[in-house]
This record gives C-alpha cells, structure tokens and sequence, in this order.
C-alpha cells in the first residue's frame, strides 16, 4: 500500500468505485479505494439494478441521466464492455387522477433538464407492455430509456478505468480505525498497515456506522431486507419480438423488468423488515438474508391481478438482500458534518441506477468544492441532532410501505412524528394547528377551521385556500402570530466578529449597536451559499457585545461548518449555536406595535425603535431578543425567547393581543406572503447554481469594499454577465399554484425553469420565481408555463408587488 494519498475511498460498491472513477476523471489521481472484502460485496451484487430517469427534483434526474450517459458509455468501450439494457422503456403506473396529475409536474420538471418523459393512458400502457392487464388503471409515466444493467460488470469497469487513470484499489483489506491528525488530514489504519490521507470518503453501504463510529459520528442511514425472485421463462416474452419495459407499481407495490426469457419481480411489503439495527457480522459478505415469501404474499396477489401470466410460471430462485434507507429515502452525498476532511456517500437505496451520477456530484464537491448541481437534496447536512438510526428505521419502514407513491405538496407522513417540538407545541394543536415539518421541527402550517378538516392531497388549490386567505388578511389588517421554532441562531463574539464576517458577506455588514442587517455569504465559485440576518448586540447582563446571525431552519450544521471552516486561527472569534435553546415568536402586522408595546416596557415607537433595529427587553417577565424585520411585508417582530420562559411570553403575547383580535397563523401564509414582497427562501430561491446577480441581490453586494469570499470568482462572471435572472412573475391560472422544478416554454423550448409558487391573497395573483434567460427577464416579458401538462401564460412582473417601497414595514 502507499502510505500516503490525496484521498482514501472505503468500500467498494457502487458508491465507491463511482466515486473513485469521477475522482480521476476530475484531475486527480492520487487517490485510493479501500475494500474489506471483493469489490460488489455488499449491496451492489445482488441490486436488481434498474436504471431510470425519474427524480422528485431536478438534481437527481440530473445526476440520474449522467449515469445513463456514463453507462451508455461503458456498455461500448471495447476495452472492459458493460451489460447494459438500456432504452428498454420504463412506466410507472397510476390508478388516481391525483397521481397522474403528479407523473405530468414531473415531465414538465425533467423537460427542464433535457429528459423527456410521456404520460400515456392505461390502453398505451398495455399497447407498450402487453402482459399486463387495464383493470383499475388510469394510465402511467413512461421513461423511455428505462433500463437495467450488470452490476458486477459495471463496478469492475469503473475500477478498471480508475486504475488505468492512476488510482490504486486495495481489496481484502478492512479498514480497522481511522485517526484525524492536528492538521485534519486522517490516518486510516488497516490490517495491512497505515495510509495518512488528506481526505476519506464513507462509502461502506449497510456498514456506513461502523466506519463512521470510527470518526466519532452517526449517520441517519437503516438497512431493509428487500426480495426479488426470477420466474422460468415466459412464452409471452419471447412471442413479443422486443424485450419488455420495465413496470413499477405503487397500486400493488412491485416491480418488474425482464431477465433473460423470464420477469425479475421485487416487492415492497407492508409487513416489511429492517435489517442489522443490532449489529453485523463480520462474516456476512457477498450474503443474503434467509428466503421469506410468506410476508409478500398480499403484495403477490397484486402483481398477479396486474400481470396474470405470473400466476402461471414457476419461480428459479429467490433473492433477499439489504438495502439502505436515510429519513426521506435521498441518499446522502457529500461533507460529513462537523467533520473536515470527510465525506461520504452513503444511503443509496437505488445505487445501481443512480450512483454514476452520485459519485459524479461528489467528486466535484471534493475537487472543486462545489458541484454543478445544487446538491442540498442529497446533502448529509440536511438532517441535523435528530437525525438517529431509530427515527431513521420508522421512516425508512415508511418509505418502503410506500416506494413508489411519491409525495404530494404539502403532504407528511406521520411516521417519525414529532421529532422536535417546543413547550408551545400541544398548545398551539389544541388550538387546531396543523403542523408541516422543517429540519424536524414541527412547525404550524395554518389553524384547522375544525378538528375533521383534511384538506386534498394534489397539485391544485386545496381546501386550504380559504383558510390562509383569511389568516392573511387578519394580519394584513390587524395582528398575527406565528412560532417560528427551529431558526438557526449563531452566536459570534470576540474583537474580530465583525472583520471575519465582513470577509464572509459580500455586501456591507453592519457594525453598529442595536442594529439588524442582510447579507449574503457566496463559495469560491462567487455562487449564493447562504443568507444571513446579523444582528448586533451591546454587552449586558446576558452576555458579552456580539453578533446574533440568523439564518434558515434546515441551514444548522450547514452554516455552522462553514462558517468554523473559514475562522483563521490569528482571529479573536468565538462561535457557538443558540439554535435548540431559543425559539422565535413573530408577531406581525399594523397593530403589532400596540400589542409589543402593551407587554413589553420601553419605548417601542418607530423613531425609538425603528425598522432593522434589534433590543433586548422582557415579554411579559420573559426575557427576549427584540428585531424588527419583516418577512411577511407588515410591520413586524422577531422574538427570541429561551425556551424555558417560551410559554410565559407566549401568554403575555395572547392576553395582549387580545384587545387587538390577535389571532395565530402559520407557515402557508408566510409563503404566500413573502412571494408578494420578493423575499427569497434559502434552497428554493437562492441556490449554488447561481451568482447574487443572477439572483437579483445586487443590491447586496459590494464588489469594491475589500477582500470578501468569492469576491474573484463573483468579478469575473458580472463581467460574463448572467446565464439566467431570477424574476417573478404573474401565472394565468386560478386552479393551481406553480411548483418548484416546472418548465417554462417559449417557441417550444425550455427558457426558464420555476423555484417556488403561490397564490398572493393580498394582491390577488397567482406568483411565482423562477431563472429564466436574460433576455426574457424584463417586465412585460411572457412565456408559457408547463403546469402539470396544462400550458398556461406566465408574464413577468416587477418583484414586491405587494408594497414595492417596502413602506408597511417600516410604518
């Protein structure tokens, strides 16, 4: 073995040998892969190894058509071919409309991505695939480069050509322990001898948490037993003269695809089976889990109604074998948190298909810091203190239950459920709060208008329209409050807090006391990283003079590890997170004043306390972090109360409030108004595929104020110009909002693609963002939007046509 290389691979499944294989192709090839066993061992040798397009957003039907790309590829190299079926055809079946209006979002969102998708009718169906049977079916999604490939042949092709580049794979050799060094470079320690490595990667599949004990860390990621059998040959196939699509399910939940003259059919059970909770043996390599076809048997039956020739054919052999699973069924790829030098790619329970793509996305994180894609969908990041392998389980014996039943907007399942809530959670449901879930937080939605109300799950406006309708306008008129639980809240002290931020932001930070500013944070590549609120505070009683930065829920190990990646060691900076010990009370609108001012001594007048001022005060008698800013476009305030006095200061609020018809709403009305104001939303709007310009942040950036992170990068591409410009626009439709990922055509191609939609009570328009070209991006400019198959026009407007001068928020 070397004893030292740039990066260390451990394991060698997919996710490995994918990784190590993009790692060369981007430049580096000092690099290694570390296997305990044979390359495929674990889950990839026994993968049923489908190969498809679809994606619930547009990062993984990107990464999904490299890997097609790349298996096409390998599949004609004449020096290591690979077996792969591809354009065999795919359709995944409906039996609701609902469904079928999901299966069109999703061709309107891949066409942005250049993948074409049909939605074809039940007899297309079984015109394309002719063993299946029309009862109880609407019609289907069609994927017409479907496929399957060889997964052995495919993971030693990959290692071929890293090899061939450059790298070296060392098989037979466990990794026994892994050391990090004072300069976060890691020893990683085999039964063969040591390799100091800059960086390690987790590629272990099911043994993800042994490796990852060894770096101190959990991952959310459980293993489920999954079964497959091969049929004797069909009769029927070989009639057919072309091999037959493949065929997913969620009415009878099962899969099917050809396997030489028979069908390889794969069940998703509800009485499923997790797997190696407790532990693995060391033995169980190139294993599979005994035979139990007993507990698919109501899965069976119905892939025999669907396919009767089923039902006629012998079985050869059985497989039962683990996959993995994390929380929302994404795999994750990318930096381990609170780790340097670490990463991982893990949780791929469709890794055959898609991890081409995955190791892609991660070996440019890895080379370049950054990949092409926004990769939040699939970052480990995502999931933070919650994140245990026994919440993982339940949603993973969830998610199997329901494997190819997407989710609809607004929908969440109930397994997991709460994983975090606040004193004022059982308070707030006893007062009909519906609750959506945000980085594991249950965060209220909007007020039931009664205990039997259950809106429909779909893509058009549900019952609730009328409900946020009415929340809006009491706020708008009156007062609301909302908990805003779970907002990541930074604490920065020490003399250079404001020097380290000022490199970090590249816009102008504000330093002085008792003041609130906005500001940007890009990466190398001058992209959007993140948004931050910074707040700064005087020494009190509570604490030393710092900076209070404030930034989304789901950004808390995120924001976190970039910032503590980017402190120099010769600066005087101390940070530490507030996020779980305070929670956020926002009351907004154009009575808040009189209510603040009812519970709260001091001055509270817009000239003592105006817009983007911050103040610590008491609520009632509980202690509290006052901003005045505004994400609703009313006059508002963000309080920030410890948890332990939240319920007090929530009284305080309510018997206050109520000589001012104070009434709570929720998080659908926040949307629809912050679409009004043009605020943008971290992850939907402000993503790493573009520059603030693009984004429409201009006025938050300061090219000439100093050296500031990215600020290179961010020189060169304005001189460029923009690739696209983020605009908002008028939708012509009042029986649904737009949804994120959906195309915009114009001369029938795609000029632009949405991030996030509304309906805007206030202004009584249908809005929504999306990038669309420059040159479409002046108002006036119309395009027509691909809404879940209907085309309906879309203008651009000017942004905040709620109140553009931003005058209610500063009354």
């Amino acid at each position: 073995m070397k004893t030292h290389t740039k990066v260390a691979v451990i394991g060698g499944g997919i996710a490995g040998c994918s990784t190590l294989y993009h790692l060369t192709r981007e430049g580096w090839s000092d690099v290694v892969l570390i296997e305990r066993d044979e390359l495929t061992s674990g889950t990839t040798w026994h993968s049923a190894a489908q190969v498809t397009n679809f994606g619930m957003n547009q990062t993984m039907v990107g990464l999904k058509s490299h890997s097609i790309a790349l298996y096409k590829t390998l599949r004609d190299d004449p020096d290591y071919p690979v077996g792969y079926h591809h354009g065999d055809g795919g359709i995944r079946l409906a039996n609701t409309e609902a469904q079928m209006q999901g299966y069109r979002h999703f061709a309107s969102m891949a066409r942005g991505m250049g993948v074409t998708f049909e939605v074809i009718d039940a007899a297309e169906c079984a015109r394309r695939h002719p063993l299946i049977s029309t009862e109880n079916l609407l019609g289907g999604l069609w994927d017409g480069e479907d496929g399957d490939i060889d997964p052995a042949q495919l993971c030693q092709a990959l290692a071929f050509h890293a090899r061939r580049a450059g790298a070296e794979i060392y098989r037979h050799t466990p990794v026994t322990a892994l050391t990090q060094r004072a300069d976060d470079t890691w020893t990683v320690h085999t039964d063969k001898g040591e390799i100091d490595a800059d960086i390690v990667v987790n590629a272990c599949g099911y043994r993800v948490n042994e490796l990852g004990a060894m770096m101190g860390v959990h991952h959310p990621v459980a293993s489920m037993e999954h079964q497959y059998f091969v049929t004797e040959d069909i009769p029927a196939i070989a009639a057919a003269g072309h091999r037959m699509p493949l065929l997913r399910c969620p009415i009878s939940d099962y899969y099917a695809r050809q396997e030489k003259g028979g069908l390889l059919v794969g069940f998703y059970e509800q009485a499923c089976r997790t797997w190696g909770l407790d532990g693995i043996s060391p033995d169980f390599s190139n294993d599979l889990c005994p035979d139990d076809l007993d507990r698919v048997m109501d899965v069976l039956e119905g892939a025999f109604e669907r396919m009767p020739v089923l039902a006629e054919v012998g079985i050869k052999r059985v497989v039962n074998g683990p996959i993995t699973y994390t929380i929302d069924g994404a795999p994750l790829v990318g930096p381990i948190p609170g780790r340097r030098n670490a990463f991982c790619i893990i949780g791929l329970r469709a890794g055959l298909g898609e991890g081409g793509g995955h190791g892609w996305l991660l070996a440019q994180q890895i080379v370049h810091g950054e990949a092409c894609h926004d990769t939040w969908a699939i970052d480990p990041r995502r999931f933070t203190g919650h994140a245990n392998v026994e919440l993982t389980a339940l949603k993973a014996i969830e998610d199997y239950r329901n494997e190819f039943r997407f989710h609809f907007p607004h929908e969440h399942r109930p397994a997991g459920r709460p994983a975090k809530t606040t004193p004022l959670t059982p308070l707030l449901a006893a007062e009909g709060a519906e609750f959506t879930v945000v980085n594991g937080w249950e965060r209220v939605d909007y007020i039931k208008p009664d205990p039997d109300f259950h809106p429909t799950l779909g893509f058009d406006f549900d019952e609730t329209f009328g409900v946020v309708a009415a929340e809006v306008r009491n706020l708008s008129k009156g007062v609301g409050l909302c908990e805003v639980n779970g907002f990541n809240r930074i604490e920065i002290t020490g003399t250079d807090r404001h020097a380290f931020l000022n490199r970090m932001i590249c816009g102008a930070v504000t330093r002085r006391d008792g003041r609130v500013g906005l500001g940007y944070l890009l990466n190398p590549h001058g992209m959007v990283k993140s948004e931050a609120t910074v707040a700064n505070l005087p020494a009190s009683d509570r604490g030393p003079a710092r900076v209070w930065y404030g930034s989304a829920a789901a950004s808390e190990y995120h924001d976190m590890d970039w910032l503590r990646q980017h402190l120099r060691a010769d600066e005087d900076v101390r940070i530490r997170s507030l996020t779980n010990d305070q929670t956020s009370l926002v009351l907004a609108g154009p009575r808040a004043r009189d209510v603040l001012s009812a519970c709260a001594r001091g001055d509270w007048s817009r000239e003592a306390f105006p817009w983007l001022s911050v103040r610590e005060a008491y609520v009632g008698f509980a202690p509290a972090t006052i901003l005045g800013v505004s994400f609703s476009g009313e006059l508002a305030y963000e309080i920030h109360i410890p948890n332990a006095s939240l319920h007090a200061a929530y009284l305080a609020l309510r018997e206050a409030g109520a000589a001012h018809g104070l009434k709570l709403f929720g998080a659908r009305a926040v949307e629809s108004m912050r679409l009004e104001m043009g605020f943008l939303h971290w992850k939907a709007d402000l993503l790493t595929e573009f520059d603030p310009f693009e984004t429409g942040l201009d006025r938050f950036v300061k090219l000439d104020k100093g050296d500031f992170l990215g600020q290179s990068a961010l020189v060169r591409r304005h001189a460029e110009g923009p690739r696209k410009k983020l605009v908002t626009l008028r939708i012509d439709s009042k029986t649904a909002p737009a949804h994120g990922g959906a195309s915009l055509m114009r001369n029938g191609k795609v000029v632009g693609t949405v991030t996030s939609g509304a309906w805007g009570h206030r202004v009584a328009m249908n809005l929504a963002y999306a990038f669309v070209e420059p040159g479409l991006s002046a108002q006036g400019s119309t395009m027509m939007l691909d809404l879940c198959g209907n085309m309906v026009g879309a203008e651009v407007i000017a942004p905040a046509p709620y109140d553009p001068e931003f005058a209610r928020m500063r009354s």
